[in-house]
């Protein structure tokens, strides 16, 4: 333990940048695990919806976001366990999905309307 009243000076500055050094390299800091771009493909096992969907998606502090092109909303987060809750919009339709991600890939299930399935996802990058 530093005793902080014998420090002078520079000694007392050094102390406050280790700590601050530490605290800035615990894991509470750190990015999250599962941040950066994934690839998420779709599959329809049960109704009348397309076969197959395939997304790109960013997931950027736990959160989803659209990172393609299409016109779909995606909502929805990704835990420190990695267990992920989403909801992807697009014309007027819309479908739920819940499952897990691992280090590199993940999968899951998924419902809408009439329509479910399964999904899986790869990551693509940083």
């Amino acid at each position: 333990m530093i005793d902080l009243n014998k420090l002078t000076g520079r000694s007392a500055l050094f102390a406050l940048v280790a700590a601050t050094a530490t605290l800035v390299n615990t894991s509470s800091f750190a990015q999250p695990p599962y941040d950066g771009l994934w690839s998420v493909l779709v599959m329809t096992q049960k109704g009348d919806c397309d076969p197959a969907y395939r997304y790109p998606i960013r997931i950027s502090n736990g959160q989803l976001v659209n990172a393609g092109d299409n016109a779909f909303t995606i909502t929805g987060k990704v835990a420190p366990t990695g267990a992920i809750t989403v909801t992807v919009s697009a014309g007027g339709k819309s479908a739920s999905g819940s499952g897990r991600l691992a280090a590199a890939e993940g999968g899951g299930s998924w419902t809408g309307g009439e329509c479910s399935g399964q999904w899986t996802a790869e990551r693509r990058g940083a």
